[in-house]
Protein backbone atom coordinates (compact mmCIF):
# COMPACT_ATOMS: atom_id res chain seq x y z
CA UNK A 1 0.00 0.00 0.00
CA UNK A 2 1.30 3.54 -0.63
CA UNK A 3 0.32 7.12 0.36
CA UNK A 4 -2.56 8.75 -1.23
CA UNK A 5 -4.58 12.42 -1.02
CA UNK A 6 -7.97 10.49 -2.49
CA UNK A 7 -11.36 11.05 0.71
CA UNK A 8 -13.25 8.41 1.28
CA UNK A 9 -16.71 10.04 2.13
CA UNK A 10 -18.13 7.75 4.65
CA UNK A 11 -22.18 8.15 5.21
CA UNK A 12 -23.55 7.20 8.51
CA UNK A 13 -26.42 5.21 7.76
CA UNK A 14 -28.33 5.37 11.37
CA UNK A 15 -25.99 6.82 14.93
CA UNK A 16 -24.96 3.44 15.73
CA UNK A 17 -24.63 0.88 12.94
CA UNK A 18 -23.73 1.49 9.29
CA UNK A 19 -22.63 3.28 6.90
CA UNK A 20 -21.90 3.76 2.85
CA UNK A 21 -18.71 4.68 1.52
CA UNK A 22 -18.19 6.68 -1.34
CA UNK A 23 -14.89 7.54 -3.68
CA UNK A 24 -13.62 3.91 -3.44
CA UNK A 25 -12.88 1.76 -6.10
CA UNK A 26 -12.16 -2.09 -4.40
CA UNK A 27 -10.93 -3.37 -7.67
CA UNK A 28 -7.74 -1.35 -7.25
CA UNK A 29 -5.56 -1.92 -4.45
CA UNK A 30 -6.32 0.42 -1.46
CA UNK A 31 -3.53 2.97 -0.51
CA UNK A 32 -2.67 3.50 3.55
CA UNK A 33 -4.72 6.50 3.99
CA UNK A 34 -7.38 4.98 2.41
CA UNK A 35 -7.09 1.49 4.38
CA UNK A 36 -7.02 3.63 7.99
CA UNK A 37 -10.21 5.89 6.62
CA UNK A 38 -12.33 2.10 5.78
CA UNK A 39 -10.86 0.57 9.06
CA UNK A 40 -11.77 3.61 11.16
CA UNK A 41 -15.22 3.37 9.79
CA UNK A 42 -15.49 -0.47 10.29
CA UNK A 43 -14.36 0.30 13.97
CA UNK A 44 -16.96 3.42 14.28
CA UNK A 45 -20.32 1.49 12.63
CA UNK A 46 -19.14 -1.98 12.89
CA UNK A 47 -20.34 -2.57 8.97
CA UNK A 48 -19.35 -0.52 5.92
CA UNK A 49 -21.24 -1.03 2.44
CA UNK A 50 -19.76 -0.08 -0.99
CA UNK A 51 -22.14 0.61 -3.97
CA UNK A 52 -21.20 0.18 -7.81
CA UNK A 53 -18.38 -1.92 -7.23
CA UNK A 54 -17.31 -3.88 -10.39
CA UNK A 55 -14.97 -7.15 -8.54
CA UNK A 56 -14.34 -10.54 -9.17
CA UNK A 57 -13.14 -12.93 -6.65
CA UNK A 58 -9.35 -12.15 -7.12
CA UNK A 59 -10.14 -8.88 -6.48
CA UNK A 60 -12.84 -9.54 -3.56
CA UNK A 61 -10.11 -11.99 -1.69
CA UNK A 62 -7.29 -9.00 -2.18
CA UNK A 63 -9.54 -6.18 -0.33
CA UNK A 64 -10.20 -8.65 2.67
CA UNK A 65 -6.49 -9.25 2.69
CA UNK A 66 -5.82 -6.10 3.88
CA UNK A 67 -7.51 -6.46 7.12
CA UNK A 68 -6.43 -9.82 8.13
CA UNK A 69 -5.63 -13.36 6.86
CA UNK A 70 -8.78 -14.85 4.74
CA UNK A 71 -9.81 -18.02 5.94
CA UNK A 72 -10.70 -20.88 3.72
CA UNK A 73 -14.08 -21.67 4.71
CA UNK A 74 -14.73 -25.57 5.01
CA UNK A 75 -18.03 -26.21 3.39
CA UNK A 76 -19.71 -25.06 0.24
CA UNK A 77 -19.12 -23.88 -3.49
CA UNK A 78 -15.19 -22.28 -4.02
CA UNK A 79 -15.30 -21.21 -7.71
CA UNK A 80 -12.04 -19.20 -8.09
CA UNK A 81 -8.57 -21.56 -7.37
CA UNK A 82 -6.89 -18.51 -7.33
CA UNK A 83 -8.68 -17.18 -4.51
CA UNK A 84 -9.80 -20.45 -2.58
CA UNK A 85 -11.12 -18.25 0.57
CA UNK A 86 -13.80 -17.10 -1.56
CA UNK A 87 -17.35 -19.19 -1.38
CA UNK A 88 -20.71 -18.96 -2.51
CA UNK A 89 -23.62 -18.63 -0.35
CA UNK A 90 -26.62 -19.73 -2.71
CA UNK A 91 -30.07 -19.91 -2.15
CA UNK A 92 -33.52 -19.66 -4.43
CA UNK A 93 -36.33 -18.27 -2.32
CA UNK A 94 -38.54 -20.01 -5.21
CA UNK A 95 -38.45 -23.46 -3.05
CA UNK A 96 -38.77 -21.33 0.39
CA UNK A 97 -42.60 -22.01 0.38
CA UNK A 98 -42.22 -23.35 4.07
CA UNK A 99 -39.77 -20.56 5.08
CA UNK A 100 -36.56 -22.77 5.23
CA UNK A 101 -34.22 -19.91 4.47
CA UNK A 102 -35.54 -18.15 7.69
CA UNK A 103 -32.83 -16.48 9.87
CA UNK A 104 -32.10 -15.64 13.65
CA UNK A 105 -29.99 -12.95 14.66
CA UNK A 106 -26.21 -14.26 14.81
CA UNK A 107 -22.71 -13.38 15.30
CA UNK A 108 -20.98 -15.78 12.61
CA UNK A 109 -19.11 -19.14 13.80
CA UNK A 110 -19.14 -18.09 17.26
CA UNK A 111 -18.58 -22.29 18.32
CA UNK A 112 -15.35 -22.64 17.13
CA UNK A 113 -12.10 -20.77 19.55
CA UNK A 114 -11.39 -17.82 17.14
CA UNK A 115 -14.55 -17.04 15.31
CA UNK A 116 -13.58 -14.92 12.26
CA UNK A 117 -13.02 -10.90 12.76
CA UNK A 118 -14.95 -10.07 9.96
CA UNK A 119 -16.92 -11.02 6.78
CA UNK A 120 -16.69 -9.10 3.32
CA UNK A 121 -19.77 -10.05 0.93
CA UNK A 122 -20.65 -9.42 -2.48
CA UNK A 123 -23.74 -9.57 -4.44
CA UNK A 124 -23.84 -11.90 -8.00
CA UNK A 125 -27.30 -12.31 -8.64
CA UNK A 126 -30.14 -11.09 -7.10
CA UNK A 127 -33.72 -11.56 -6.76
CA UNK A 128 -35.98 -8.83 -8.10
CA UNK A 129 -36.93 -7.55 -4.70
CA UNK A 130 -36.19 -8.39 -1.07
CA UNK A 131 -33.37 -10.29 0.54
CA UNK A 132 -32.21 -7.11 2.69
CA UNK A 133 -29.44 -8.29 5.44
CA UNK A 134 -29.86 -6.50 8.73
CA UNK A 135 -27.48 -5.62 11.47
CA UNK A 136 -27.36 -4.57 14.85
CA UNK A 137 -24.28 -3.17 16.94
CA UNK A 138 -23.80 -5.38 20.11
CA UNK A 139 -21.45 -2.67 22.05
CA UNK A 140 -24.40 -0.32 21.89
CA UNK A 141 -26.85 -3.34 22.70
CA UNK A 142 -24.98 -3.68 26.03
CA UNK A 143 -24.73 -0.40 26.84
CA UNK A 144 -28.23 0.07 27.39
CA UNK A 145 -28.80 -2.80 29.38
CA UNK A 146 -29.06 -1.84 33.25
CA UNK A 147 -25.92 -1.41 35.36
CA UNK A 148 -26.96 -4.10 37.21
CA UNK A 149 -27.26 -6.15 34.53
CA UNK A 150 -24.04 -5.34 33.16
CA UNK A 151 -22.38 -5.73 36.11
CA UNK A 152 -24.20 -9.39 36.60
CA UNK A 153 -22.69 -10.54 32.81
CA UNK A 154 -19.79 -9.14 32.90
CA UNK A 155 -17.40 -12.06 33.88
CA UNK A 156 -18.97 -14.87 32.86
CA UNK A 157 -18.95 -17.26 30.18
CA UNK A 158 -21.37 -19.09 27.71
CA UNK A 159 -21.19 -22.74 26.13
CA UNK A 160 -21.37 -21.88 22.42
CA UNK A 161 -22.25 -25.56 20.27
CA UNK A 162 -22.85 -26.18 16.65
CA UNK A 163 -25.69 -27.88 17.45
CA UNK A 164 -27.48 -25.28 18.90
CA UNK A 165 -28.10 -24.75 14.87
CA UNK A 166 -29.50 -28.23 13.95
CA UNK A 167 -32.88 -27.49 13.50
CA UNK A 168 -32.03 -24.95 10.92
CA UNK A 169 -29.64 -27.64 9.31
CA UNK A 170 -32.31 -30.58 9.43
CA UNK A 171 -35.14 -27.96 7.91
CA UNK A 172 -33.21 -26.76 5.29
CA UNK A 173 -31.29 -30.09 4.33
CA UNK A 174 -33.48 -33.04 5.63
CA UNK A 175 -31.62 -35.39 3.42
CA UNK A 176 -28.14 -35.02 4.62
CA UNK A 177 -28.56 -32.44 7.27
CA UNK A 178 -28.08 -35.00 9.81
CA UNK A 179 -24.77 -36.72 9.21
CA UNK A 180 -23.62 -33.33 8.01
CA UNK A 181 -24.87 -32.18 11.41
CA UNK A 182 -22.77 -35.04 13.02
CA UNK A 183 -19.19 -34.43 10.96
CA UNK A 184 -19.53 -30.60 11.60
CA UNK A 185 -20.19 -31.19 15.07
CA UNK A 186 -17.06 -34.04 15.68
CA UNK A 187 -15.01 -31.74 14.33
CA UNK A 188 -16.27 -28.76 16.24
CA UNK A 189 -16.98 -29.37 20.34
CA UNK A 190 -18.74 -26.73 22.43
CA UNK A 191 -16.25 -23.93 23.35
CA UNK A 192 -16.70 -21.50 26.16
CA UNK A 193 -16.92 -17.43 25.35
CA UNK A 194 -17.15 -14.36 27.39
CA UNK A 195 -21.01 -13.55 27.66
CA UNK A 196 -19.09 -9.88 27.65
CA UNK A 197 -15.97 -9.54 25.23
CA UNK A 198 -13.83 -6.54 24.64
CA UNK A 199 -13.33 -5.44 21.38
CA UNK A 200 -9.79 -5.90 20.75
CA UNK A 201 -8.81 -2.26 18.75
CA UNK A 202 -11.52 -0.15 20.55
CA UNK A 203 -11.98 -1.56 24.22
CA UNK A 204 -15.95 -1.27 23.70
CA UNK A 205 -17.77 -3.95 25.75
CA UNK A 206 -19.89 -6.18 23.13
CA UNK A 207 -23.14 -8.39 24.16
CA UNK A 208 -21.48 -12.17 22.95
CA UNK A 209 -23.91 -14.45 22.95
CA UNK A 210 -26.56 -15.23 19.88
CA UNK A 211 -29.68 -17.26 19.36
CA UNK A 212 -27.68 -19.49 16.80
CA UNK A 213 -24.78 -21.14 18.31
CA UNK A 214 -25.34 -19.93 22.24
CA UNK A 215 -26.27 -22.98 24.55
CA UNK A 216 -25.91 -21.65 28.08
CA UNK A 217 -24.23 -19.20 30.25
CA UNK A 218 -21.98 -20.91 32.78
CA UNK A 219 -22.53 -20.80 36.47
CA UNK A 220 -26.37 -20.04 35.65
CA UNK A 221 -28.96 -23.14 36.57
CA UNK A 222 -31.10 -24.42 34.18
CA UNK A 223 -33.77 -22.46 35.04
CA UNK A 224 -31.80 -18.75 35.10
CA UNK A 225 -30.95 -19.62 31.19
CA UNK A 226 -34.42 -20.07 30.19
CA UNK A 227 -35.16 -16.74 31.32
CA UNK A 228 -31.99 -14.99 30.59
CA UNK A 229 -30.56 -16.42 27.53
CA UNK A 230 -33.76 -16.01 25.30
CA UNK A 231 -33.81 -11.82 27.14
CA UNK A 232 -30.16 -11.34 25.85
CA UNK A 233 -31.26 -13.20 22.59
CA UNK A 234 -34.58 -10.60 21.57
CA UNK A 235 -32.39 -7.45 22.86
CA UNK A 236 -30.72 -6.97 19.37
CA UNK A 237 -34.38 -6.76 17.79
CA UNK A 238 -34.50 -2.86 19.02
CA UNK A 239 -34.26 -0.83 15.92
CA UNK A 240 -31.97 1.21 17.94
CA UNK A 241 -29.37 -0.42 17.36
CA UNK A 242 -29.66 -1.68 14.12
CA UNK A 243 -29.53 -0.58 10.45
CA UNK A 244 -31.08 -2.26 7.17
CA UNK A 245 -28.72 -3.06 4.11
CA UNK A 246 -30.98 -3.15 0.57
CA UNK A 247 -28.74 -5.13 -2.06
CA UNK A 248 -28.17 -4.01 -5.77
CA UNK A 249 -26.43 -5.04 -8.45
CA UNK A 250 -22.17 -4.21 -7.97
CA UNK A 251 -23.31 -4.19 -3.77
CA UNK A 252 -20.59 -5.19 -1.41
CA UNK A 253 -21.18 -5.47 3.05
CA UNK A 254 -18.39 -5.44 4.82
CA UNK A 255 -18.89 -6.17 8.76
CA UNK A 256 -17.10 -6.33 12.16
CA UNK A 257 -17.92 -9.68 13.31
CA UNK A 258 -16.65 -8.78 16.69
CA UNK A 259 -18.95 -5.98 17.29
CA UNK A 260 -22.34 -6.60 14.91
CA UNK A 261 -24.87 -9.40 15.02
CA UNK A 262 -26.74 -9.42 11.24
CA UNK A 263 -29.89 -10.98 9.92
CA UNK A 264 -30.13 -12.08 6.22
CA UNK A 265 -34.51 -11.30 5.39
CA UNK A 266 -35.68 -14.29 3.48
CA UNK A 267 -38.31 -12.25 2.37
CA UNK A 268 -38.13 -12.81 -1.59
CA UNK A 269 -38.63 -15.37 -4.97
CA UNK A 270 -36.13 -15.93 -6.83
CA UNK A 271 -31.64 -16.95 -6.90
CA UNK A 272 -29.39 -15.28 -4.21
CA UNK A 273 -25.89 -15.92 -4.92
CA UNK A 274 -23.48 -14.01 -3.15
CA UNK A 275 -19.36 -14.60 -2.46
CA UNK A 276 -17.97 -14.74 0.63
CA UNK A 277 -15.14 -14.03 2.36
CA UNK A 278 -14.22 -14.73 6.22
CA UNK A 279 -11.17 -12.86 8.07
CA UNK A 280 -10.06 -14.69 10.49
CA UNK A 281 -9.94 -13.99 14.25
CA UNK A 282 -8.76 -13.87 18.37
CA UNK A 283 -10.05 -15.70 20.71
CA UNK A 284 -12.53 -13.12 22.42
CA UNK A 285 -11.48 -11.69 25.90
Amino acid sequence: MTKSAISVEVRPLTANCGAEIHGVDLARPIDDVTYLELRRALLDYGAIFFRDQQLDDIAQNRFASHFGQPDIFPFGEHPTPEAPAVHVIDFDGADDAEGKGGDEWHTDVTFIPAPPMGTVLRAVQLPPYGGDTCFANMSAAFDALSPALREMLDGLDAVHDYRVFAPKVLRTDPVNGPSKLEDRAKVNPPVEHPVVRTHPESGRKVLYVNRNYTARIVGLTERENEMLLPYLFDHVRDPMFQCRFQWRPGSVAFWDNRLVQHYAVADYRGRRRMHRVVIKGDEPY
